[in-house]
């Protein structure tokens, strides 16, 4: 308890150096001077306990000025680290200082050009009109849903990512479901369950189901089809995914302990108190890919036929072909399909698993797009992208390049004050974003922080629609990968569909020997059955 307690000792220490003063001042009228520095310090930590827009200094108060202070010479900082070649940092300091500007509804221009070294090699940027179109509703959706679905949903081109209760706080998931249900755009639940606070922001819900299958599992942790109807019956739950493996950590199970498990999370997962809650690294309901697909067609029937899908982070693509073939030989098709980019990741992940294991976004997204392309399923199966995305243009790249809509947690986590401090699996966050601490998670308030999340959403769309408006389209959904240049080196540029070209319609299932890209070694290797390869001597890789 004494390092909670710390937090709050340089406002102690101010309120009692102010209270000496005061008696100083008996002794000599020089302590007029300590009385006021002191004074105001108290002052001041009065005003940042008792505030709601700054979760920092609610937590830290006279001493959370501090951050605010360093923030003042951070545009020295950033350019000083692009001079030298750190991208890293100045990318996520930048990428979090645009989701602060439109959370807030700060203005967002900036003066003198491009920060971007726009002659270094890996520079991207949209091809503009010279007849820009007008675009008056900013209220982008795809219809998911395909032929077997009896309750297609129309969702936002831009929602909130998966993000669990447990991980998050109880503030931090109320205002952004609150937030969600201001903007009219939908909440992923990650896989820890539909908790009190989804329900009590009221906002459009995305159940997951992982491999606990939390909200709908039985005692000893398998899949009780009766919970699962019951939930998914809920007005709120627009759409099912179920989630094969995630960007930060693919192939990794989970476990949390039972020391952490509190009421409200076992509440949420279905669990019993006092035991270890313990996530698989793979399905027990399922081994093969037709089981699998057949599953997520039993999860539509109980549902009611409310849109249902499948989340992955793309490992051997031989097995994304499994899945597919799989599709061919039951006649069943997922509504959606969520790729997730191992770039991506909001919580703590074990090092390997975040710097190594797992395809980025732009190489998943391609290859799955143009499967679904090739084997003729295109047109039935809505593709969602998620994996570190933030602004207007990251979100219209990857629908240039094959997706319908785009997910982010991140830029969520940064509208209601995620202030990256990586403490996300200590359960210290300063802010109270990531956290099970009730007085730390008070810092958060849910009013001010569910605005900010519904501003940074309407200002995002409004920024998409400005760059498609400028391209001369009248939809972010006409963006293909053409309007997208890519700079090879100083003199070289090259276009998005020279190096991520759409395959043609059908092409996995004609005749032809042209195998230019590799897909149809694989997808002969492929088989329904099984996630082996089907050439089980050679094994010669996916």
């Amino acid at each position: 308890m004494l390092r909670e307690h710390q937090r709050y000792a340089t406002f102690a220490g101010a309120a009692v150096l102010t209270v000496l003063s005061f008696l100083g001042l008996f002794i000599s009228g020089w302590f007029v001077l300590p009385l006021a520095l002191f004074g105001v310090l108290t002052a001041m930590g009065i005003y940042d306990v008792t505030q709601t827009r700054h979760a920092i200094l609610r937590n830290y108060p006279v001493l959370g000025h501090m951050r605010f202070l360093f923030e003042g010479i951070r545009p020295e900082i950033r350019q000083y680290l692009i001079e030298n070649d750190a991208d890293e940092e100045p990318f996520s300091r930048e990428q979090r200082s645009l989701v602060y500007q439109r959370a807030k509804g700060v203005e967002d221009k900036r003066p003198f050009g491009s920060r971007r070294r726009v002659y270094d090699a890996g520079y991207e940027w949209l091809t503009h009109s010279a007849m820009p179109t007008r675009i008056d509703d900013k209220d982008f959706r795809v219809r998911v849903g395909g032929p077997d679905c009896k309750q297609p949903y129309d969702l936002s081109l831009f929602n909130i990512s998966a993000m669990s209760f447990g991980a998050l706080s109880a503030n931090a998931i109320l205002a952004l479901n609150t937030g969600a249900a201001r903007g009219g755009f939908a909440h992923d639940t990650g896989e820890g369950g539909i908790s009190r606070y989804h329900r009590q922001g009221g906002g459009d819900l995305i159940y997951e189901i992982g491999s606990g299958y939390y909200g709908c599992c039985t005692d000893d942790g398998r899949f009780d089809p009766e919970k699962f109807r019951t939930q998914s019956a809920d007005p709120q739950v627009k759409m099912i995914e179920l989630k094969l493996s995630q960007g930060a950590k693919p192939g990794h199970g989970g476990m949390l302990p039972a020391a952490k498990i509190t009421p409200e999370i076992a509440e949420a997962r279905g669990i019993p108190m006092g035991r270890d809650c313990i996530s698989p690294a793979a399905h027990p309901e399922f081994s093969t890919p037709t089981e699998m697909i057949e599953f997520i067609g039993r999860l539509r029937d109980l549902s009611g036929g409310k849109p249902v899908g499948f989340k992955l982070c793309i490992g051997h693509r031989r097995e994304f072909m499994c899945i597919v073939k799989a599709m061919l030989e039951t006649g069943i098709t997922p509504d959606f399909i969520v790729i997730d980019g191992k770039e991506g990741g909001t919580g703590a992940a074990p090092v390997e698993f975040a710097d190594h294991m797992g395809m980025p976004l732009v190489e998943g997204l391609t290859f799955a797009h143009n499967t679904l392309r090739g084997a003729g399923l295109r047109d039935r199966i809505r593709i969602g992208a998620s994996g570190k995305l933030v602004s207007s243009f990251a979100i219209l790249k990857m629908i240039a390049l094959g997706a319908d809509w785009a997910n982010s947690a991140r830029g969520f986590m940064f509208a209601v004050g995620c202030i990256q401090a990586q403490a996300c699996h200590t359960n210290h966050c300063p802010v109270g974003v990531a956290t099970q601490d009730p007085l730390r998670q008070r810092a958060l308030d849910v009013g001010d922080k569910s605005e900010r999340v519904a501003r940074f959403h309407a200002n995002t769309m409004h920024a998409v629609a400005e760059l498609t408006s400028a391209a001369g389209l009248m939809h972010p959904g006409e963006f293909l990968p053409h309007h997208l240049l890519l700079r090879e080196g100083e003199r070289t540029m090259v276009t998005g569909n020279e190096i991520y070209p759409y395959m043609p319609e059908g092409f996995l299932l004609d005749d032809s020997e042209d195998d230019r890209f590799g897909y149809k070694m694989r997808w002969r290797r492929a088989a329904a059955d099984s996630f082996q390869p089907f050439d089980t001597e050679t094994r010669r890789g996916p």
